[in-house]
């Protein structure tokens, strides 16, 4: 018999068939992590917890990575046997807008437990506007209330054009502190957002209406109580809980189309301007 050898292009096998072009996207926040696997989708959804010795541990809070090693533990346990062997994916992370530049730097170690021939940051408002097909020729406030985190975010262009923050979720919720206090809390890093913005990029936006993701969306009291502060009408992603990971997805899906990875974050990872570092605390600024 004789042996007919392919052209190299019809040997191919389409992405993300092919086992050398494996990709996973991370969504590693404070309290949960969530992972998908291209061709495979959401294979991760467990709270974002390791043990060492006798005791657990949180490697992530407040939207920072405070424990880099715990976190490639617990990557390592939770993904490694899901992933093809002899793999080395694409990996691309969502990271928090303001003190971006630490957690990405701590991501991108921790997941080198995954052996990854790229890792790609992406901030998650951007992702979230993917998840939601968004269109991003016109300016988007992105409103991602977390468990443990709540990030206001003007994109112009699909870049981060600025930001704001506060250290208050979902799991902060008690007899003592309502919705209300979120609510407020968005409204107020709003308001601090349209009176610094010498454009009218924020009017634009809020006009539009504010996309909300995040577990915070799920919750009625709280949506409410934003439209009530907020004076606009807001829309929530589908699966508002997991908008970031399947934003970040969108991106392996694309990255086929990109040149090889070289694991240099892209250009839209940069704010456009130095956002404010001002912070909320639990509603007061």
């Amino acid at each position: 018999m004789t042996a007919v050898r392919l052209p190299a292009d019809s040997r191919r096998l389409p992405w993300p068939l092919s086992r050398h072009r494996c990709g996973v996207a991370l969504d590693i926040g404070s309290a949960r992590t969530r992972a998908w696997v291209a061709g495979r989708g959401l294979v991760l959804d467990v709270p974002t917890v390791t043990f060492a010795g006798a005791g657990a541990v949180y490697p992530v809070q407040r939207g920072r990575i405070v424990d880099t090693e715990g976190a490639a533990r617990m990557l390592g346990r939770l993904l490694a046997h899901r992933l093809p062997r002899f793999t080395r994916p694409l990996v691309v992370v969502t990271a928090p807008v303001l003190d971006g530049y630490a957690y990405r730097t701590q991501a991108r170690t921790a997941v080198q437990v995954l052996r990854p021939r790229g890792v790609l940051t992406v901030p998650s408002a951007r992702a979230v506007a993917l998840a939601a097909g968004a269109d991003l020729s016109r300016p988007l406030l992105v409103v991602d209330i977390g468990a443990r985190l709540t990030e206001v975010v003007l994109l112009a262009d699909g870049a981060v054009f600025d930001a704001r923050r506060a250290a208050l979720g979902t799991g902060d919720l008690d007899d003592a502190m309502g919705p209300a206090a979120i609510g407020e809390a968005v409204a107020g890093m709003a308001t601090s957002m349209l009176r610094q913005d010498r454009t009218s990029l924020t009017v634009e936006a809020l006009g539009r209406g504010p996309l909300l993701a995040g577990g915070g969306a799920l919750r009625p009291e709280i949506t409410c109580r934003l439209a009530d502060v907020l004076h606009t009408p807001l829309s929530a992603v589908p699966a508002p809980h997991t908008a970031a990971v399947r934003g970040a997805a969108t991106l392996l899906a694309a990255a086929d189309s990109h040149p090889p990875v070289t694991g240099t974050d892209p250009p839209a990872d940069r704010p456009r301007r130095p956002a404010p570092t001002r912070r909320t605390q639990r509603g007061r600024t």
